[in-house]
């Protein structure tokens, strides 16, 4: 096993009293009614049957684990720290072991097979190339980067290209500090080359610079492709760069005699760049973590969604029930779905009913009552009852799979912003490569002598001004900074593709439910006849104790300040609502259906609740001993924030469409009190999609804000996504911007922030290519015939240096930016 191989981390617990599966791991709530077994008097929980039985047969398999790095005895039902590693689970006894393990697991397990192989049909990608698709992982064919997989598993583990740099610049960030520490020292007041001897000191800094070039392998690798197949880009600039400073030096190391006597100093040795190379090599690689890192998070937001679906489904056969495997039902098998149980594939209820927490598909708060005949789909959340359905739809062909695809396929059609760079070196790339080879020739034949030496110089001094440390920095440096300040501001950010287009959107979708609004029902409006408002809350609050329906919570929480009353003989009457005696008085609250059966009647109080459920929200009659009271109405109240952000979003110029899964009357009302510009109710996360794919095509630069499940492919989709941080993780691992605490004025300051970093960047890039650019004429010795003056690599290199500078200084001035 290497670095390389997958390992994925199950949610880590840190209370001690957590409860796990001893056989498969994972949590489990003793609460739900899960499987058990009493083994030598202590209680066992399992997340299902078969795992029981796997228990019961060889239970001393299954109780303790030894921790592969301390060796201590863990045990598994109660371990708060584990991680799982090809399949195999290992147990720890802290959290300092576990760390340990995941960041060299090699060192503690010593060699392993291989990991299994990924399913059959899987795919992988390049993620700077999306074109390149092959079945198998390897390296770009064109740009030499490791290929990804198109759509992460739950158990892909992380990217091991970031695995595999984060290592190496482990190795090489202290060589090549300390080479650089070095070379420095020497001309800061530290005489090391007199400590040491010149010629000695020049064999240490050979031989702490060596090995960062050898760990720089992979940099080196995707330069030669860029030449193989014609695409010059930054890679080759890297490697022609840090490798002829690296081999000028070793030359000057093993041959200084090759060189005009006007190079060398007293010592008879020319200047060497070991240090120029190593360092160069490390603030490359820092660059290429900060884009792994930020892609990383694309697999997480696959696995985030994953994770909705259960690993097991109850089957329900002629012999009974038992638990299964996800990837074993089959359509048409009937499945049994408890309370705080997820529905494990889209299907229809076929026996039971419940309520069904159906946020992840449409955003909205409020549980769904379901009986038989109704649909149900894979993921979402069975609260109350417990029903038995009929599968419809399994394995890709559910409705979260095809949001995982969806999210999958917008995630990688993103091109990373390092691709100006790489549009700039196409043309920058072999201008450098053919004017180096023409000052070589050029001072060759027609310089002084030693002709050699000066062509070396001259060619070398070139590649070295030209060598594109500031362009690796560039929007590292600029992204690290506008982050930073970001984060002050409540915006954090994805990468800098979020900001480049987000700069330039002039249409913004927002979702309802936790965008615009609270995301959650509560009481907005109580109106009492012939009765005191506090009566008309005592008797709502009475009656709703006793109701399993979505609104009880929302009309209790609104009334808990009112006198307690008990109610008896409740019942509750389907689609209509809850009849109860308390005090002796029936007592119903409900519908105008409701209503009709009391022989109560509304009289003026119909007016009210028309106009109640015009502004979008669901409104209640109360009847006390057959006469209507009062009504009572329940809504997601809009944000104090929205209207003034609103109001700003238009004066920015943007263009405001609200896409939500609400009822269209709700979503109308809504989006008439606040001014927007277009409303698309009762729409599907497919439906999100095709709406912004639609305002594309129409030319439209797209914003999509939102925050639940639902809202994840648009999300990915849309030009840039801006997840609310109060909302689903998946939102906001698919969102390019997430706003802390999901307010809605702080899309304001984010386009702000965008613009900022944007122009920083793109001065940075100037600063980048210009330093080189203005350099490399007068690295050629175009000054030489009327000045004299050959530029030597010391000032190539510092040149190239200031650069950097210039790129940093930039990039710091982010931190004081008015948002």
């Amino acid at each position: 096993m290497t670095a390389h191989d997958h390992h994925t981390h199950d949610q880590n617990h840190t209370a001690s009293d957590v409860t796990r599966d001893p056989v498969c791991g994972m949590t489990v709530d003793p609460s739900v009614g899960k499987p058990q077994v009493d083994h030598d008097g202590h209680i066992y929980h399992f997340c299902s049957e078969g795992c029981r039985e796997t228990f019961v047969a060889k239970p001393e398999a299954y109780i303790k684990a030894a921790d592969p790095v301390c060796g201590m005895s863990v045990d598994r039902a109660s371990a708060a720290h584990m991680s799982k590693l090809d399949g195999e689970r290992f147990y720890f006894c802290s959290a300092s072991c576990q760390e340990k393990f995941e960041k060299s697991p090699e060192h503690y397990l010593g060699a392993r097979p291989k990991a299994k192989a990924m399913p059959e049909g899987t795919k992988y990608t390049c993620p700077m190339h999306p074109e390149i698709i092959e079945d198998h992982p390897g390296d770009c064919p064109k740009c030499g980067m490791a290929l990804e997989l198109m759509t992460p598993s739950a158990d892909s583990g992380p990217n091991p290209e970031l695995v595999d740099f984060k290592r190496r610049f482990w190795i090489m960030a202290p060589l090549a500090a300390a080479v650089f520490v070095f070379e420095m020292g020497s001309h800061a007041g530290l005489p090391f080359a007199e400590w040491i001897g010149h010629k000695p000191f020049l064999w240490l800094q050979f031989a702490l610079a060596t090995p960062v070039l050898w760990f720089a392998r992979p940099f080196f690798i995707r330069g030669w492709k860029s030449v193989v197949n014609v695409s010059p880009n930054m890679w080759t600039l890297i490697a022609l760069g840090t490798l002829s400073a690296y081999l000028f030096s070793l030359v000057g190391l093993l041959a200084p005699s090759v060189f005009p006597s006007e190079m060398l100093n007293d010592h008879g040795l020319p200047p060497v760049y070991f240090e120029a190379s190593a360092v160069i090599l490390v603030l490359v690689l820092i660059g290429q973590l900060m884009e792994l890192t930020a892609r990383e998070r694309t697999g997480d937001a696959i696995r985030a969604l994953m994770d909705l679906a259960p690993k097991t489904a109850r089957l329900v056969t002629k012999d009974g029930e038992k638990d299964v495997p996800l990837d074993e039902v089959q359509n048409g098998d009937r499945l049994r779905v408890r309370p705080g149980e997820s529905v494990p594939v889209d299907g229809a209820i076929v026996g039971g009913r419940s309520s069904v927490d159906e946020s992840m598909i449409t955003g909205e708060p409020v549980p769904v009552e379901k009986s038989q005949g109704d649909t149900v789909t894979g993921g979402t959340l069975n609260k109350s009852g417990s029903f038995v359905m009929e599968a419809q739809a399994v394995g890709s062909e559910t409705t979260l799979s095809r949001i995982v695809a969806m999210v999958a396929q917008a995630q990688r059609s993103r091109a990373p912003i390092q691709g100006l760079a790489d549009r700039v070196s196409l043309y920058f790339v072999p201008a450098v490569v053919v004017t180096s080879i023409v000052a070589f020739l050029v001072w060759l034949f027609v310089g002084p002598s030693p002709a050699l030496g000066y062509a070396t110089v001259a060619a070398v001094s070139v590649l070295i001004i030209a060598c594109p440390c500031a362009l690796g920095l560039a929007t590292p440096m600029s992204i690290m900074v506008g982050t930073g300040r970001g984060a002050q501001a409540g915006v954090l950010i994805r990468d800098a593709e979020a900001l480049e287009r987000f700069a330039k959107v002039d249409t913004l979708i927002v979702d309802k439910t936790g965008t615009l609004t609270e995301g959650k029902p509560s009481l907005t409006d109580v109106i009492a006849k012939d009765i005191s408002e506090e009566d008309l809350k005592s008797y709502a609050a009475a009656l709703e104790r006793g109701s399993e329906h979505p609104l009880a919570e929302a009309i209790l929480d609104g009334t808990k300040e009112a006198p307690n009353r008990e109610a008896t003989g409740f019942e509750a009457i389907t689609g209509k609502g809850v009849i109860a005696t308390i005090e002796g008085v029936q007592v119903a609250l409900g519908n105008a259906a409701l209503m009709k059966d009391q022989g109560a009647e509304p009289g003026t109080l119909s007016e009210d609740l028309e106009r109640l459920q015009s502004e979008g929200k669901t409104a209640m009659y109360l009847a006390k001993d057959g006469a209507v009271v009062g009504i009572l109405a329940v809504a997601d109240r809009i944000k104090e924030t929205t209207p003034e952000a609103i109001k700003a979003l238009h004066a920015e110029g943007l263009r405001i469409v609200m896409a939500t899964g609400d009822s269209k009357r709700t979503a109308e009302a809504v989006a008439k009190q606040l001014g927007i510009d277009e409303v698309r109710a009762e729409v599907s996360p497919e439906d999100k999609a095709a709406l912004v794919e639609e305002l594309r095509k129409a030319g439209a630069r797209v914003a999509m804000a939102g925050d639940g499940v639902n809202d994840a492919p648009a999300l990915a989709a849309a030009d840039v996504g801006i997840a609310m941080g109060t909302g689903a993780d998946v939102a906001v691992e698919s969102a390019g911007l997430t706003l802390v605490k999901g307010d809605l004025t702080g899309i304001l300051r984010a386009r702000r922030l965008a613009e900022a970093v944007m122009l920083n960047i793109r001065q940075n890039l100037f600063f980048a290519f210009a330093y080189n650019t203005a350099g490399v004429p007068v690295a050629a010795g175009i000054l030489y015939p009327v000045f004299g003056v050959l530029l030597s690599p010391v000032i190539a290199a510092l040149a190239m240096s200031f650069s950097s500078v210039s790129v940093i200084a930039n990039a710091l001035r982010l931190r004081s930016a008015k948002l």
